[in-house]
């Protein structure tokens, strides 16, 4: 296994190569994915085999809500149990990922819109070590979260995402974790082994956002509170929706977008998922 110091001085001196490395948009779904060996866990582990190994992963979470932006920079991060009322196997968990201070500071000195905060507090959230334990079950690579600055609307959060492409140049893997449709106060608990049972909004929303991701209509999809009532059923609180437009914000001109774990779940969630590059 390499060991944390290696990485250490592989990613201290970020250098550019040949690969892009591709952007992802992932539908984390439920905390008990993180767990469970299913459809969706199971693509995410196949993902992880059909790209590139990254120097490190960078993921911009739903679930680390801030005022101003910050990002990991410890040697070890904690595994953040952030939710209630899950089997203790979930809470028992831990994700031993290191950090990389370098790729810390690297990522902090790209953003030139805001000053970026180291922060030594925070951890990786679900919205993380759920789908990335599942692609890289070793956890011998070093895994950050950058966090969503709530204060700051759509477009503040795609043009933020603007400036860290270079580090796809650099071997870093980008990954937004939210979810697309998320509506928790609508879902119909009893259909949640459904995943073809969704409400006519959450269907038409889910088909209105593959269209304007594949066409790369991106105002479109900053704007979302413009495309109508099944747009605001869909999204009735951003943070869910932010990762895409920061995935969306870090999409080549020429990449086209590939689509997985479309599926819908309890009717008002979706954990439709998408790769660029």
């Amino acid at each position: 296994m390499t060991t944390l110091s290696a990485f250490n001085r592989f990613t201290d001196q970020l250098s550019e190569q040949d690969q892009l490395m591709p952007v992802l948009f992932i539908g984390h779904g439920s905390p008990m994915n993180g767990i469970e060996d299913n459809e969706f866990s199971r693509r995410w582990t196949k993902l992880a085999r059909e790209i590139p190994i990254p120097k490190a992963v960078l993921v911009v979470s739903a679930h680390w809500l801030s005022r101003g932006t910050r990002i990991t920079a410890m040697d070890f991060p904690e595994t953040i149990h952030d939710f209630g009322g899950f089997p203790k196997a979930l809470f028992d968990l831990q994700y031993k990922a290191p950090g990389d201070l370098s790729v810390a500071k690297e990522t902090a000195a790209l953003i030139k819109s805001t000053q970026v905060e180291l922060d030594h507090d925070w951890g990786l959230d679900h919205g993380t070590w759920t789908v990335v334990r599942h692609m890289y079950p070793q956890a011998n690579i070093p895994v950050l979260q950058l966090s969503i600055d709530a204060s700051k609307g759509p477009q503040y959060q795609y043009e933020l995402a603007r400036e860290l492409y270079n580090l796809r140049k650099k071997g870093v893997l980008i990954i937004g974790s939210g979810n697309m449709v998320h509506n928790l106060r609508m879902v119909a608990w009893d259909k949640l082994n459904d995943n073809e049972y969704g409400y006519d909004w959450a269907i038409e929303m889910n088909h209105t956002f593959k269209e304007l991701i594949r066409n790369g209509d991106h105002q479109k999809l900053v704007n979302y509170e413009a495309l109508g009532r099944a747009a605001l059923l869909s999204i009735p609180t951003p943070e869910h929706y932010f990762p895409l437009l920061y995935v969306l914000g870090l999409k080549g001109k020429n990449e086209e977008a590939s689509f997985f774990n479309d599926k819908l779940v309890g009717g008002s969630l979706t954990m439709t998922s998408v790769k660029f590059g």
